[in-house]
């Protein structure tokens, strides 16, 4: 093994280890917030018509009626052993109702990200290439806009424009319930309802990420290696892509993985608008429910998640750039 993949290896299992006691902070102050709401859980598991020997049998059951440090004691020890409760709302285990919507937001997340990304990235080198001209001047106005406007509100217009008045596109949901589809029409039917809300949620992404790479790429074309390229007959465009692109990379990479965070932020509306079924309109459904250990367990996917991206992050610096060194 050599020294460098041995010093890789060391750095990720340190952060590995950084991690654990954040994801506790995480579930322990997500639990203390919860408790600290002012309702009874035992009243919307009971009803709020119930009689109070049955909402006594409610607590009692669910353990409410313990101390807050054994209750918290409980609850760290379940999400340990992969038990975040039982919804309220859904009647199922907590783990089951996320677990049912994971795939459908991935596919939204996933996709509004690499689209947003890759447009992002090469009309910021673009721009970079050639500032203040036609082709600048109308990406940082696309970006502007993308930045300014609500999603929700983008997304209300694109049902209104693309679906009602064209009937381009299909209003809400995944797929077509008046028919049963599978194979390549089911793929092509889903990837029809994909289109607009993923546009719609990866516009706020693209402008972010090509402020950034244009910002990053214009401030390396003003370093001496770039004079030097210049002057050995490289071709502008080998020069922004193929050297001033990959020494600006690690802030836009830094952009993107602190979008993923965001992302279930902007998610949650527009998934709202959409009826897309999946975490961000999970969220919604379980805070106007009060569906609390739906809200604990979602807090706590999300967080984990974004710290499984953080880490990812931190190893591919380490892998694009090798003057850094983590000790």
């Amino acid at each position: 093994m050599s020294v460098k993949s041995a010093s890789l290896k060391s750095y990720i299992l340190r952060r590995v280890l950084q991690s654990i006691p954040l994801i506790f902070a995480v579930i322990i102050f997500n639990f203390i917030i919860i408790h600290l709401a002012p309702s009874d859980p035992a009243v919307l598991l009971a009803g709020e018509f119930t009689t109070p020997e049955w909402l006594e049998k409610t607590r009692n059951y669910f353990g409410l009626t313990k101390p807050l440090h054994e209750q918290l004691t409980i609850y760290v020890f379940n999400v340990v052993r992969g038990d975040f409760g039982y919804s309220f709302y859904h009647m199922q285990p907590v783990m089951d109702v996320i677990i049912a919507r994971v795939p459908v937001t991935l596919l939204l997340m996933v996709t509004q990200l690499v689209f947003a990304s890759i447009a992002g990235i090469l009309l910021g080198a673009i721009s970079a290439r050639k500032p203040y001209s036609f082709t600048d001047n109308a990406s940082s106005a696309v970006a502007l806009v993308g930045w300014s406007v609500p999603s929700f509100w983008l997304g209300m217009m694109f049902i209104m424009f693309f679906s009602l008045q064209l009937g381009w596109f299909p209003v809400q949901g995944v797929v077509t319930l008046r028919e049963e589809l599978t194979g390549l029409p089911y793929v092509l039917d889903v990837l029809h309802h994909l289109t607009l809300p993923a546009f719609t949620l990866s516009l706020w992404t693209l402008a972010i990420v090509f402020r950034q790479t244009r910002a990053s790429v214009m401030e390396q074309l003003w370093q001496d290696y770039i004079v030097t390229a210049r002057s050995k007959g490289l071709s502008e465009k080998t020069i922004v892509f193929k050297h001033a692109l990959k020494n600006a990379s690690i802030p836009v990479i830094t952009v993107v993985s602190f979008m993923v965070g965001w992302m279930f932020a902007g998610a949650i509306l527009v998934e709202t608008v959409f009826a897309w079924p999946g975490l961000g309109r999970l969220i919604f459904e379980a805070i106007i429910t009060r569906d609390y250990p739906l809200i604990m367990g979602m807090v706590i996917i999300v967080s984990v998640i974004v710290i499984i991206v953080n880490i990812i992050t931190d190893i591919i610096y380490s892998l694009i750039d090798p003057r850094i060194r983590y000790r």
